[in-house]
């Protein structure tokens, strides 16, 4: 059923187009006598319709425009109408359609119509230039294609209507075949990416019968079998033909002349044989990546995100690809090829004790797996190995290229390399089993077969590798080069420039053009004459001569025979060591590239290492490393050479362990090995962490800053706080402000301020921890600590602002910077500290940090005091005159810490002076706080015995100064029998109990129970009128009450005592003076509550001072208790 319901539809097609053709050849005229109108308005609607669209929906009116209208004024906009129209026609009624409207206008306008609308067909199907491709990115370029295409499917298919139906015709006798075949061949023949294969499945699909002769199978029909021949059609597509469409004996009936169809076949079967060829080619690059993708997995545990998506691209451009070959395949009965299946082939090697031992292929798999293969990295790889083919962007006729294919392979070479390759590898062995045995004589036949090339290149010409010539443009800018000369020479200049795969790339298929024998020399000429010191540009010029070399081999040979002839010349010129540094590294470095390349034979650059290692020593042992840092690794893992490098590289360290090498040397050999040969190494293995603590972490590292601090806060609180899990995880990020940038360690202070309110054990515990991480940098001071030190100290002085910790912690925190592990906590010249070394100025750095952090709320009061004497300890740098001389960072940082507190202290310029100063200043600090130096010294053992018992004081300490070997003693130094030094002992001791006495206390207790009953007394005994004078006092003007503060209103000369009467008239204030007799109470009262008040203020003022005096002195003793 479904076979004869083809062969009918196959059949009216055929029918129609034999009608329209017979139509269209006849050009029947007689509608010419007709009236025909020329509205505008109407011809205006036809155009804008056949724009719209020239389908099945318009076909009727269109028709009747056609047949009704006069046309000859719009023929031009019609024409230019059409393919626009044509676009939005999808399905097989709308082409024909199409067809139809098209002869239609063809038959009344065969002259004008036909060939305008003919040649904007024709650009229809142009494809896009190429110029205007490569200015695209990539994405972009896919776009395009896709649309381009989406736009010519409809047109392709219109075209190939119209040239069966004779409105495309090649001659007035024949169809459009040719002219169909000609627009495939220039979308098919400039598409390397295959975006235009769509279009030929396309014809394929509905022309193939007409066009090629054949019928297209069912669309349940099974794939062709891979038993029939390529490029013929097999006897099942005849029989098929047979059954569906009878076959016509006369050759005119048929709507396409043979030789076309003949022609077109051909054409379309090599079109699918390239597209195989491709899918082979994409299907092992594919096997190939699944493989390192593979490896990658087993070496680092996981596949990086740029190689998975790689992947997945090459993917899903290979499905693509597969899917048309096999709707080629089934539309052209041509079988698919057999695609390899997927080959292990391993290029590990792994250097053991014995030279013929061999690994199994696990193990070999393994050991390719563990290092990596023969590239470090998917980039080198495509650098080295995706060399583009000169054949795709450059004629034939260039290249010299005849015939596809490739010449026979000489046997007698091939059997002649075996035998040498073999003989090389008898006579390592050889030289490998007596070294061995002998243990000693390394060197005495390399030296021999070395004067044997001496001898042997005597007569030879020396190279004297050059600079390349000054080359640039002759003429003004404006002349660009004009001949093959001038060219070469202008790609000569610009290839220094070339430092990338495209530049590179592009300079290679611009040398192709001008190939000739002439160029080639000079080409080579050129690259030989490379400046010693650009060796960036080799791996460039090798990839530059790798493309070349495929297609003009000649300019490998020449080059590789003349960096051979330089390599024997640097032999021979081994004494000249530093002159031929440069030369040398350059040789061994292009050889190198060209060896991954493989443009340089296995055996020579094998025989140059073979070179180096007979005479190991001197340059050669350079010349050894640079080989192995270059190709070593290539030549490990490549099948030609695994064996006989390895065997080379087994010799090497022997010959490394016998001899005696310098330490430059002996490092550079085993870097170079490593890099060769890299050690087995475990995977990484990543710390699996919970979703919360990836959240903690990502909200703190990650989200925290200025404006997102407060959105931060909210969803630290809504954490469970409840779970010691959370809590735990939380006191982890907030005590290592190291892990934080450097900027967010304010935030972090700011929200441990935040979150103070809510959970106040949680703050006491992150203060707790970072006042233990300060003490224990202090303790071990690792080098590798440093920058978390300096974060915790910036975390210390920002919890400080945000008060979390007092002004005494901050103290005691820089008092230990600088007295923290030395003797009697007191830092001494010539006395070095383990933990605080005298060439060590990373304390002085803490210093710094914090005091630029916290040191600007010390600017006033007692707080002043207490960092003016830090700065006299540190600036008057009795500690940093104990180091050496300040480098000049640390200096300038110090400067500009003490400019920021604006201090007034100066600097000594001995430690004398320095010693002298702060004895002044400890001298200073004890009077200020009530205490003589005699009164310390006597407090001693009671300050001692009794401080340890009370924890809300400090205990006393005893700091001596003295510069003397023996000024450490712990006895106490009298200051009245010490004699003249030029560093003078200062003995400090504090008074033992700074608090109120008992007698003190309970005499506070009644004064101030006297004071309470006095005050409720008082208040009893002030009449009325009293208080309301001393109540309309204070609504006396300013000017009045400042006279009075001054002592204007006391008892006057003539015994009256003076008042001040204030009286309001209106909304004006007056004042009046009244005499009042002394005598009066009134003046009595007031007199006495005078005096009162200012006993009571005395008083008060004494208490104060007290305290303040008590709270410095204890602040001192627990300087010196912490410092001890």
């Amino acid at each position: 059923m479904e076979s004869s319901s083809k062969a009918e539809e196959e059949r009216a097609r055929f029918e129609k187009r034999t009608q329209l053709k017979q139509l269209n050849t006849s050009l029947s005229n007689g509608g010419q006598a007709k009236a025909f109108d020329s509205s505008l308005k109407r011809h205006t609607a036809l155009i804008k319709r056949i724009k719209q669209s020239i389908g099945a929906d318009n076909h009727d009116q269109i028709f009747k425009d056609i047949n009704q209208l006069a046309l000859e004024k719009y023929i031009d906009e019609i024409a230019s109408a059409i393919p626009e129209g044509i676009v939005r026609c999808k399905t097989e009624k709308d082409v024909w359609s199409a067809t139809e409207v098209i002869s239609a206008l063809h038959r009344r306008f065969p002259s004008t119509f036909t060939p305008a609308v003919v040649g904007g067909l024709n650009n229809a199907l142009a494809p896009t230039p190429k110029a205007t491709l490569s200015a695209m990115p990539q994405e972009q370029r896919d776009k395009e294609e896709s649309a381009r295409v989406s736009r010519q499917r409809p047109v392709l298919r219109v075209c190939a209507e119209l040239a069966i139906v004779g409105v495309i015709r090649d001659a007035p006798a024949r169809s459009g075949g040719e002219w169909i075949m000609k627009a495939l061949r220039d979308l098919l023949s400039n598409d390397p990416s295959l975006s235009s294969l769509p279009l030929l499945t396309t014809f394929l699909k509905s022309y193939a019968r007409p066009y090629l002769g054949i019928m297209p199978p069912a669309s349940s029909s099974k794939q062709v079998p891979a038993s029939s021949e390529p490029g013929t059609l097999s006897a099942e597509t005849t029989s098929a033909e047979s059954e569906v469409f009878p076959a016509r004996t006369n050759e005119a009936e048929e709507l396409v002349e043979r030789d076309i169809r003949e022609r077109l076949k051909k054409m379309c079967e090599g079109y699918f044989d390239n597209v195989t060829k491709k899918l082979v080619i994409e299907h092992k690059r594919l096997q190939e990546q699944d493989r390192r993708n593979h490896e990658a997995y087993i070496r680092s545990g996981e596949i990086f995100e740029d190689r998975q998506q790689a992947y997945e691209k090459m993917t899903k451009s290979y499905e693509k690809l597969l899917s048309s070959c096999q709707t080629l395949s089934e539309l052209l009965y041509l079988p698919l090829p057999t695609l390899p299946t997927s080959s292990q082939a391993s290029s590990s090697i792994q250097i053991g004790s014995s030279a013929h031992s061999l690994l199994s292929d696990d193990a070999e798999e393994l050991a390719l797996a563990a290092s990596g293969g023969k590239w470090e990295d998917e980039e080198e790889r495509r650098f080295f190995e995706d060399i583009q083919d000169l054949r795709e962007v450059v004629p034939r006729s260039i290249l010299g290229i005849e015939d596809d294919r490739e010449p026979a392979k000489d046997e007698d070479a091939d059997k002649e390399k075996e035998e040498r390759e073999r003989e090389e590898v008898r006579k390592l062995e050889e030289e490998l089993a007596g070294l061995s045995e002998e243990g000693a004589e390394l060197n005495t036949n390399g030296n021999a077969t070395l004067e044997d090339e001496d001898d042997e290149d005597d007569g030879m010409a020396t190279p004297v590798p050059g600079s390349p010539k000054d080359i640039s443009p002759n003429g003004t800018p404006a002349l660009a080069p004009q001949g093959p000369s001038q060219l070469l020479t202008a790609l000569l200049a610009r290839l220094p420039d070339c430092t990338n795969r495209s530049l590179i790339d592009q300079a290679a298929v611009d040398f192709a053009f001008l190939n000739s024998k002439a160029a080639r020399k000079r080409l080579v000429k050129f690259l030989t004459q490379v400046p010693k010191t650009r060796t960036d540009l080799l791996p460039h010029y090798s990839r530059f001569v790798a493309t070349l070399n495929r297609y003009m081999p000649d300019i490998g040979s020449e080059l590789v025979a003349s960096l051979d002839e330089e390599f024997r010349y640097l032999q021979r010129k081994k004494n000249v060591v530093k002159e031929l540094a440069d030369m040398r590294r350059k040789n061994i470095t292009f050889l190198s590239n060209l060896t991954k390349f493989k443009v340089v034979p296995p055996h020579l650059i094998l025989h140059i290492f073979k070179v180096c290692l007979d005479d190991f020593s001197g340059t050669n042992v350079d010349s050894i490393a640079l080989l192995l840092e270059g190709c070593g690794r290539f030549l490990l893992r490549n099948d030609e050479t695994k064996q006989r490098f390895a065997t080379m590289l087994e010799l090497m360290k022997r010959k490394q362990s016998l001899q005696h090498f310098d330490q430059r040397q002996s490092l550079m050999l085993e870097n170079a090995y490593y890099q060769a040969n890299p050690p087995e190494r475990a995977p990484r293995q990543e710390k699996v962490r919970t979703p919360i603590e990836l959240f903690i972490r990502h909200i703190i590292y990650d989200i925290l800053s200025k404006k997102t601090i407060d959105k931060v806060l909210k969803l630290l609180r809504k954490l469970d706080w409840d779970d010691a899990a959370v809590v735990r995880q939380l006191h982890k990020v907030f005590t290592k402000p190291h892990k934080l940038r450097y900027a967010n360690i304010a935030l972090l202070a700011m929200l441990t301020y935040d979150l103070q309110k809510y959970h106040p054990d949680f703050v006491v515990g992150i203060v707790d921890t970072v006042f233990e991480d300060v003490r224990r940098g202090l303790e071990q001071n690792v080098y590798s600590a440093n920058q978390r030190r300096v974060a915790t100290v910036k975390y210390l002085g920002e919890l400080y602002i945000y008060r979390l910790i007092g002004s005494a912690l901050v103290f005691d925190t820089l008092w230990s910077f600088v007295t923290f592990g030395h003797p009697e906590g007191h830092p001494m010249p010539g006395y070095p500290c383990s933990i605080d070394m005298p060439d060590d100025f990373f304390r002085v750095r803490l210093v710094c940090v914090l005091l630029d952090t916290c040191g600007m709320c010390f600017d006033r009061g007692s707080q002043r005091k207490k960092l003016d004497n830090f700065l006299v300890f540190l600036h008057v740098q009795y500690y940093a005159l104990c180091k050496e001389s300040l480098p000049m960072d640390v200096d300038f940082m110090l400067s500009d810490s003490l400019e920021a507190l604006k201090t007034k202290v100066t600097a000594p310029k001995t430690i004398e002076e320095a010693a002298q100063a702060v004895d002044a200043m400890f001298s200073t600090a004890f009077q200020t706080a009530g205490l003589s130096m005699a009164e310390a010294e006597d407090a001693d053992d009671s300050g001692d015995d009794s401080g340890d018992d009370d924890d809300d004081q400090r205990p006393a300490n005893l700091v001596d100064y003295n510069s003397d070997d023996d000024g450490l003693g712990s006895s106490p130094i009298d200051e009245a029998n010490r004699g003249p030094s030029p560093e003078p002992a200062v003995v400090v001791k504090v008074q033992e109990n700074l608090g109120p006495s008992e007698e003190a206390e309970a005499d506070f207790a009644r004064e101030f129970a006297k004071m309470v009953t006095d005050t409720s007394a008082e208040a009893r005994k002030v009449d009325r009128r009293t208080a309301q004078v001393l109540w309309e006092s204070a609504a006396l003007p300013n000017v009045v009450r400042s006279k009075r503060a001054d002592g204007q209103d006391v008892e006057g000369q003539d015994g009256a005592m003076r008042f001040t009467m204030l009286t309001k008239k209106g909304n004006k204030q007056q004042t009046r003076q009244l005499a009042i007799p002394a005598e009066s109470a009134l003046a009595v009262h007031t007199r006495s509550a005078q005096m009162q008040d200012m006993v009571e203020h005395q008083h008060l003022k004494k208490l104060v001072l007290d305290y303040e005096q008590r709270e410095e002195a204890e602040e001192l003793k627990g300087i010196f208790r912490l410092s001890r």
